[in-house]
């Protein structure tokens, strides 16, 4: 199938032998590098499916599991923006159930997923998972973008380019420099019970001018972390011993975060449903200006010492 062009996807080969110039990278600057999971699309299948690969650079400072479900929502978001003709971007994400199995280690190279339920000018709908060899790292399933207006956020012309550049050769790995762990300062905590702490989000940050170049956003998968780093502590202290997630369903996030910012953030426990699988579950929030602008419940089993 070709694939070249910026208009919508059609059926096309297999691009998994296109070679990489490691020249192509342009390390000037942070556009396309500090913060983009996709480095080259292997293959499209019209508007149904669409095959990637990212490479975790192996001097990454910090990859939290949060960013290989970005790298899943980023993969599906160059077939939506093609299939629209650069008009249009998903941008907001409901995640309705992400599914953890294990953590890919600095180096490892994610193999990317997706499958396109629907996608117009309004909205797309889909699922993916990320593998590494055979493993499965994440899975996304019930996950909507809705689309907004492309020009508000990016150069058509420039992502219509980034795109071909991803389905002709791809980019070469290791741009990403990693991020910050997020730095919580608790404000109250009830052991067990409650924790709430604030995030002031950086005016400045590489990640900004990928995120957006036009109207830069705090990235809702970088609160996410933030926000499961309250969520296992609350579930460690249930527990009485280390946990890890399993589970993270009900991601909204009803609002954009501007640089600077501050995050009002809180992680409680509560009780699984009766169909839960796993021992202990907590919900997390955050708050700005008074409202509440993201919610999740996130799914949390006794370690078994496996999981890093």
């Amino acid at each position: 199938m070709a694939v070249g062009s910026a208009g919508a996807p059609q059926s096309s080969p297999d691009l998994s032998d296109q070679s990489v110039d490691s020249s192509t990278v342009d390390s000037s600057t942070s556009r396309f590098a500090a913060f983009s999971f996709v480095d080259c699309i292997t293959q499209i299948d019209g508007v149904k499916r669409v095959t990637g690969r990212y490479t975790i650079p192996a001097d990454a400072s910090y990859f939290p599991i949060s960013l290989v479900a970005e790298a899943i929502g980023q993969l599906a978001a160059w077939v939506a923006m093609s299939a629209v003709n650069f008009r249009f971007r998903p941008v907001a994400a409901l995640a309705g159930d992400t599914r953890i199995f294990s953590r890919p280690q600095p180096g490892d190279t994610l193999d990317l997923i997706v499958d396109i339920e629907s996608c117009d000018q309004e909205s797309i709908t889909y699922r993916g998972h990320a593998m590494v060899g055979d493993q499965r790292v994440l899975e996304l399933l019930d996950t909507l973008g809705s689309m907004l207006d492309i020009s508000e956020f990016d150069d058509p012309t420039a992502l219509a380019a980034d795109f071909v550049r991803l389905t002709t050769g791809g980019r070469a790995p290791g741009a990403f420099k990693g991020v910050a762990h997020p730095v919580l300062t608790d404000s109250s905590h009830e052991a067990g019970q409650k924790l709430q702490a604030q995030l002031d989000v950086p005016l400045q940050a590489p990640f900004f001018e990928d995120h957006f170049p036009r109207r830069p956003v705090f990235p809702a998968t970088l609160m996410l972390d933030a926000q499961l780093q309250l969520a296992a502590r609350i579930a460690a202290e249930v527990a009485g011993q280390p946990v890890h997630v399993t589970r993270i369903t009900n991601v909204k996030v009803r609002a954009f975060t501007s640089p600077g910012a501050t995050l009002n953030l809180f992680a409680e426990s509560a009780a699984p449903g009766e169909d839960d699988p796993e021992p202990i579950l907590v919900k997390v929030g955050a708050q700005a200006d008074g409202r509440t602008i993201a919610g999740a419940k996130m799914f949390f089993a006794p370690d078994s010492g496996e999981h890093a």
